[in-house]
């Protein structure tokens, strides 16, 4: 079945706590998926991450085991218990184990679980595939392909062939296969679980031995026979053929197809997740503190010298800088943020593009339009490049987040279809080749530094395509590229913590430092090997 990214899913969101979304929100929905294989009732957990891969290094400090266990708690992404998860975990009285050894992962972010109750003993291999998406590839040894975006009902069977039959002339669904692994299942995707009557009747065939019910993670669901207008820069233009619709109008026919919804809600949709953007801001601004982060609330210095005068003087680029700080230090903090691409990202498209509509005091509906047209630039880039830095490096993360930004930016300033497409272009070939080095393995630095370099990026190369500046590569070659560059960015500088500034010095003493309490941290609530 053919699957597309959609604005909502894959681009922008997310809405959640926690420093990363490829480590937290992905995990969680992990988990969740997980918890509903073990029909809510876990005992027992065994994770395994593979040495070469990014989770290895990071799973503590990125914030994987706070939003895994998280989801096998059954809590949501944003669930303000996320910073005490430890504690939660214990007190339900789930005991968790974790192993680092090969394990044969092909991707950076795999998880190998392994899940008990006192009736039954369940596996399940996922990856987080950035911003937040996952996949599920393996459950019970047999493989699957899993992206939380339907309601999957999985019937385990003493053999198949009786129960597809009645399946196949009782019910509608959009995919049903047969696995075979450890187990005999029958997998159902559809956009609503079983009925009940349909439940009871399969209970009476003496070849069902139980069924399972996993919820849809993903706030867009898919569906059989999925069609959407466009699904690259080329396609989009000759789709705008005759209808002269700006890059905002685009990106609603997209994910209008895309969700199956109405234009109108489209539109509502991304007025919400401005207004979540904006608060999280506006908390930003106040101050924030958490004891788990290395760097303070810089923004409210920024803020001051601002009003003293004190800074080279450009009222909207200094309120972009202002708003991408608060930001990412609202995410350090653990309050809720969206993931913009993604959380360690989701300072530079917010502050560019919620910063200068502030500075030029345009309206709500302008911000929410160039929100969308930053969305659907992001869709070409889900599609055909990632947004996880551990497949692409920070080019992934804040790199993308400029290049929507700027396109974004040229919306706001009433700017053509040509010239946002050009904007884009621009800043993504000034984003090739950017690292992920962490530092201490926190999202905070240099990732504040990077994510206001993006949203500057931004700034600039939508001022140069509204003054018609030649881009020369078209997006799609640049997106293109960009897939091509990541793979050649050695993982030592893919987030991994093993290259780059995470390994300095003065980084290594501060990843030290935080050591200690996790070590005690971690001796106390589960095993790590």
């Amino acid at each position: 079945m053919e699957s597309y990214p959609s604005i909502f899913n894959d681009v922008i969101g997310p809405v959640m706590r926690g420093p990363s979304s490829s480590h937290c929100a992905a995990s969680l929905r992990i988990g969740r998926l997980c918890r509903d294989l073990m029909n809510n009732d876990i005992k027992e957990v065994l994770i395994e991450f593979d040495p070469n891969g990014s989770l290895a290094t990071t799973h503590k400090g990125q914030g994987s085991d706070m939003g895994l266990f998280g989801g096998f708690l059954g809590w949501e992404a944003y669930d303000e218990r996320l910073p005490d998860y430890l504690q939660a975990v214990d007190a339900a009285g789930i005991k968790i184990k974790i192993e680092i050894h090969p394990i044969g992962a092909t991707h950076p972010n795999t998880y190998k679980i392994t899940l008990k109750n006192n009736k039954e003993t369940r596996t399940l291999t996922a990856l987080s595939t950035g911003g937040g998406m996952i996949q599920v590839i393996e459950i019970d040894g047999a493989k699957v392909f899993m992206a939380g975006d339907f309601y999957e009902t999985l019937i385990y069977v003493k053999s198949p062939e009786s129960i597809v039959n009645f399946l196949k002339g009782s019910i509608e669904y959009d995919e049903l296969n047969v696995h075979h692994g450890n187990a005999i299942y029958i997998e159902i995707k559809s956009n609503q679980f079983l009925t009940h009557g349909i439940m009871e009747e399969l209970k009476n065939f003496e070849e069902v031995l139980f069924i399972k019910k996993l919820a849809p993670v993903l706030p867009v669901l898919s569906r059989k026979d999925l069609v959407v207008p466009f699904i690259t820069c080329e396609e989009m233009l000759e789709y705008n053929q005759g209808k002269d619709l700006s890059l905002w109008e685009l990106a609603v026919h997209y994910e209008s197809a895309r969700g199956n919804i109405s234009h109108e809600e489209v539109f509502e949709k991304m007025r919400a997740i401005v207004r979540i953007m904006q608060n999280a801001i506006e908390l930003g601004l106040k101050g924030t503190t958490y004891a788990d982060r290395i760097l303070g609330p810089q923004s409210v210095n920024f803020q001051l010298q601002m009003k003293k005068k004190t800074l080279v003087e450009g009222d909207v680029l200094n309120t972009v800088i202002m708003y991408t700080s608060a930001m990412m230090e609202v995410k350090s903090s653990m309050g809720v943020i969206v993931a913009a691409p993604t959380a360690g990202s989701c300072g530079a498209l917010p502050g560019a593009v919620i910063g200068t509509a502030t500075s030029l005091k345009l309206s709500e509906d302008e911000m929410v339009q160039a929100m969308l047209a930053a969305g659907i630039i992001g869709v070409f880039i889900a599609a055909h490049a990632t947004f996880a830095a551990e497949v692409g490096g920070c080019m992934a993360e804040c790199g993308s987040g400029s290049g929507m930004a700027a396109a974004g930016i040229v919306v706001l300033k009433k700017g053509t279809l040509a010239q946002s497409l050009a904007a884009a272009s621009m800043t993504l070939q000034a984003s090739l080749g950017m690292i992920c080095d962490m530092i201490a393995d926190r999202v905070e630095a240099p990732c504040l530094n990077r994510n206001v370099m993006a949203a500057s990026t931004a700034i600039s190369c939508a001022n140069m395509a509204l003054s018609d500046y030649n881009h020369l590569i078209p997006l799609d070659e640049v997106i293109e590229t960009m897939k091509k560059v990541g793979d050649a960015i050695p993982n030592t500088l893919r987030c991994t913590g093993l290259g780059g500034l995470a390994i300095t010095k003065t980084a290594k003493k501060i990843e030290a430092m935080l050591a200690k309490n996790e070590e005690v941290q971690n001796k106390t609530f589960f095993k790590v090997c």
